[in-house]
């Protein structure tokens, strides 16, 4: 069978990677994979692909097997240690007096390596600390600073709206997110309000944030003057989900619907005396 493409992911909202396979697979099926940090068990998330649909200018790792019952039985046994390693860990933290906060603990599948994931503000010095996992655990240690959305990530929990979070349920990885799209999107620039369990930016101002551009394409801008009722009014407010329009006119302000107002071209109102 001809090399196909397989996209695999190693959590259930963790990042996908590309590898080769001449193996009949399908979506959904366990696979065995060596990765940088040692043999993984991957889940493909799409049927296989052909790579002449790919312009691909290096070679990718070809899968190692199909999962069989010991390596998903493995699988499961590591995680049950893993959870008990992170409790060691941090009692050896503790003893060092270190500024780090441990936050998850994986191992490969073979348990040749083990990797615990932690915060910190600062900088932290563990060329002791790893010597005394090596000891403990008696396999390659490697201790990786995660950022506050990748703890999220991990730890999980309920947002803002009551779901549980984005990043934990669904999102392969993280897009960036600026202060521009909650401006976009008429938000009150709330920072407590429009950031998440993380302290970062919702994750969700960019779900929308295309839709809101091309939406406020229909309407006037805020400030520029309007026809409305045969008179010459101004914008000071959008309502787009609701397809309104709030206008000041001697000091009186209403929301009229936006095909109830005639956007005037520039030279229209470009000499409008302003308002008292």
């Amino acid at each position: 069978m001809e090399e196909r493409l397989a996209l695999i992911r190693f959590n259930n909202v963790g990042k996908s990677y590309y590898f080769s396979t001449d193996l009949d697979l399908y979506k959904g099926d366990k696979v065995v994979v060596e990765t940088i940090r040692g043999l993984e068990l991957g889940e493909l998330v799409s049927n296989l692909k052909h790579i002449s649909e790919f312009n691909l200018d290096t070679e990718l790792k070809k899968i190692k097997r199909v999962a069989n019952r010991a390596d998903l039985e493995l699988f499961v046994y590591n995680q049950a240690k893993a959870e008990k390693s992170l409790e060691i860990c941090k009692e050896i933290v503790k003893e060092y007096d270190l500024d780090m906060h441990l936050v998850s603990c994986e191992y490969t599948l073979d348990a040749s390596k083990v990797i615990f994931m932690y915060t910190s503000e600062t900088r932290v010095d563990f060329r002791e600390l790893l010597k005394e996992l090596a000891s403990v655990f008696k396999c390659r240690i490697e201790l990786r600073q995660i950022g506050p959305r990748d703890k999220s990530k991990i730890v999980g929990g309920l947002g803002s709206c009551g779901l549980p979070l984005c990043c934990s349920s669904f999102l392969g990885e993280f897009d960036g997110v600026s202060i521009n799209m909650a401006k976009n999107q008429m938000l009150a620039i709330n920072i407590d309000k429009i950031s998440g369990a993380c302290g970062r930016l919702l994750c969700c101002l960019k779900y929308e944030d295309d839709t809101y551009t091309k939406e406020k394409q229909r309407f006037p801008k805020i400030g520029s003057k309007v026809k409305y009722d045969n008179k010459i009014v101004k914008v000071t407010g959008l309502n787009v989900i609701s397809d309104l329009v709030k206008i000041e006119h001697d000091g009186n302000i209403s929301f009229v619907s936006l095909d109830e107002i005639q956007i005037l071209p520039p030279r229209e109102h470009k000499h409008e005396p302003r308002s008292r």
